[in-house]
């Protein structure tokens, strides 16, 4: 049984520091969620192979018109023999003059750019297809972003239909990852978020779980394209270079050196993108905490405060980040040095061949461009590591929630029927993990039909002996039966399908009023949402709203006044028809007329009920059938009010003296 104290509810502490295996295990768990959606990622490795091979034939097109077209070499005698498959396509063209070769590159590039939407040699030549939405250098919109992304190797008409490919899988994969989050969040107890803003938990759940797109698409498609992509090049290249092993090894040369560059700074990216997001998740708490309380902070005239603290955690989440972006260049001026040692190399080896006669100018295109093409898969290769070392961060912080202890509902366990005598509290313990206890011997019992109010100081243990009742929380030791059956053993579904709430604070939702009401059973008719209404009082205010019923109140119900919330709590809580009904003090915002009125409603609906008031007003507990004064999670005193007004001394007494000035 999930209690306050344990998972979450110790404020969602996690480290930050990850060890390499550590990450290699959040990696591999977030790869598996990509099961459900396998077939679409190799749809997805087949789009960008067949893209790979179009973008092997761009170059070509220039070493034609450099050496054939332009200086009026013959093309059927090359300086080097073409590859095999290439071979009897450009024999064919043997026959054509200079500017009919022109024509027909000019119209094979037109094809090209077409069908893949580039042209020439170089990648400001080529267009790749992206999709992104608006973003600054920040992890929430980067990470949005993401979620919604779609890319493609090619442009043209199958870059396009490669993006869209791209994209919705983007969003599916985000979809279901982050419902899953979401779900879990739904199922973790009540009291988890009691010692942390909800702030936190939204950021997990939108701009976490996006990283598990950014993984996904690096660890599945990168390993299977980037060899691809160099073993295709290097074929072409042995075929037309292979007297020049040396260009080949310098281009492969980039592959240990973006590994070497970035592994040093791999373990500080990870442990610093961690950082940045719990950074970005408090500035995400401190505006949702700001605009929820707007009321409170405006009367208060809390303006400055309130802006002061929100540009604290806004430029911390900024200034985290850059420490993220600025590991990325340092990442870069590692492997800057060797690699354009490296790239000179090659460039003066080309250089010295080409006028050695041994390479054509064409040639030299041709080769710089393939050259480029393997550098840039092995800095993908070896940088891979690394590059999931930001994502690892947001994956590690999703399955903390995940793995939060929540409340399973055993499906195996028989289902409690419906209540019919009452139930009982026998000699109940409960103890928070770190030792503090709540309640001590709690022995109570509370029969069909009756009104029970719990009354005591503030910290007594009032709300956590009412929680104790649908299994919020769980009794270190004793037990709780209904109907003598251990609700230990039973369905929770069928447990809670028999409770209703109405807490202090009320929660509405932007919805209408019907369906705000229709929120505690969602098959409930038209005809009972009305009746709830009636006996709640509210149906008179509500046909008196603009649209009656199908009137939207907005955030929070915020075009009412809080006896009308409050009302519209109870009727929501009496549509679900529920045996038990708990209520934590429901009237300490309501006017005097307004809480006579409720207190009556609640005399007159309690026939067939449970009631359970946990309260402080005299005029909402004096008419309780059993008043129980708790105080240091022991019941003191219990008994009507009259009875606990004839002991002399007691604590209930001194609890009225104190309300009333001595009258009773």
């Amino acid at each position: 049984m999930m209690t306050p104290g344990n998972g979450p509810t110790s404020g969602l502490a996690e480290s930050e520091d990850l060890t390499h295996w550590q990450t290699l295990q959040v990696i591999a768990r977030a790869v598996r969620f990509v099961k459900p959606f396998r077939s679409r990622f190799a749809v997805k490795i087949v789009l960008i192979v067949i893209s790979l091979i179009p973008l092997l034939m761009l170059p070509w097109p220039v070493k034609i018109i450099i050496d054939n077209v332009i200086e009026g070499q013959p093309i059927n005698e090359p300086l080097r023999p073409y590859p095999e498959a290439l071979a009897p396509w450009m024999n064919a063209l043997a026959g054509y003059s200079p500017y009919e070769l022109l024509f027909i590159v000019i119209a094979f590039q037109a094809a090209l750019f077409l069908l893949i939407g580039a042209f020439g040699t170089t990648g400001s030549e080529r267009e790749s297809t992206e999709g992104y939405l608006a973003s600054g250098y920040d992890t929430a919109s980067r990470t949005e972003n993401e979620a919604n992304s779609g890319f493609s190797l090619a442009g043209g008409l199958l870059g396009l239909f490669d993006f869209r490919w791209t994209m919705r899988l983007s969003q599916a994969l985000n979809h279901h990852y982050r419902s899953q989050l979401f779900r879990r969040i739904e199922t973790l107890p009540m009291p988890a978020f009691d010692d942390e803003r909800i702030g936190d938990a939204v950021f997990r759940v939108m701009y976490d779980t996006p990283s598990i797109t950014n993984a996904s698409y690096r660890l599945l498609l990168t390993p299977i394209t980037a060899p691809l992509h160099i073993l295709m090049t290097v074929a072409i290249i042995g075929t037309l270079y292979g007297d020049h092993p040396e260009l080949i090894y310098c281009a492969l040369a980039f592959l240990p050196i973006s590994f070497f560059a970035t592994l040093p700074v791999a373990g500080s990216l990870r442990r610093m993108s961690g950082r940045s997001r719990k950074a970005g998740a408090a500035a995400t708490s401190t505006a949702e905490e700001g605009m929820s309380n707007i009321l409170a902070v405006q009367s208060l005239g809390g303006e400055e405060n309130q802006k002061a603290r929100y540009e604290t955690d806004s430029w911390n989440s900024f200034s985290r980040y850059r420490d993220v972006f600025r590991l990325g260049l340092y990442a870069v001026l590692i492997g800057a040095i060797p690699g354009t040692l490296v790239g000179a190399y090659a460039y003066f080896i080309a250089i010295d061949a080409v006028i050695a006669g041994e390479l054509s100018r064409g040639d030299f295109g041709l080769l710089t461009t393939y050259f480029f093409h393997i550098i840039t898969s092995a800095q993908l290769l070896g940088g891979l590591w690394f590059s999931v070392q930001d994502s690892a961060a947001g994956l590690h912080r999703v399955f903390f929630l995940m793995d939060s202890p929540g409340e399973e509902d055993d499906p195996s366990l028989p289902s409690l029927t419906p209540i019919r005598q009452g139930l009982e509290i026998d000699k109940v313990d409960f103890t928070y993990p770190d030792g503090t206890a709540i309640l001590k011997g709690i022995e109570l019992r509370a029969e069909m039909g009756q009104m029970v109010a719990l009354v005591g100081p503030a910290g007594a243990g009032k709300t956590t002996l009412a929680y104790l009742l649908p299994r919020f929380v769980g009794p270190t030791r004793g037990s709780v039966r209904v109907d003598g059956v251990d609700i230990s053993g039973v369905n929770l579904s069928s447990l809670r399908d028999q409770m209703a709430f109405v807490f202090q604070e009320t929660v509405l939702f932007d919805a209408t009023v019907a369906e705000n009401i229709r929120f505690g059973r969602g098959n409930a008719t038209d005809e009972e949402v009305r009746e709830a209404a009636r006996i709640a009082e509210a149906d008179s205010f509500i046909r008196e709203l603009p649209e009656g019923y199908d009137t939207p109140l907005g955030r929070g119900g915020g075009k009412l006044s809080v006896g009308q919330r409050q009302r519209l709590s109870l009727a929501r809580a009496l549509v679900r028809k529920a045996p038990i009904l708990i209520l934590d003090e429901p009237t300490s915002a309501l006017d005097p007329e307004t809480e006579a009125r409720f207190v009556s409603t609640l005399r007159s609906i309690n026939r067939d009920r449970i009631v359970i008031v946990i309260a402080h007003r005299l005029s909402t507990i004096r008419s309780a059938d059993q008043i129980v004064f708790i105080e240091n999670g022991e019941i003191r005193e219990r008994g009507s009010h009259p009875e606990l007004l004839a002991k002399p001394n007691g604590r209930y007494q001194d609890f009225v003296a104190l309300q009333s000035g001595g009258e009773d």
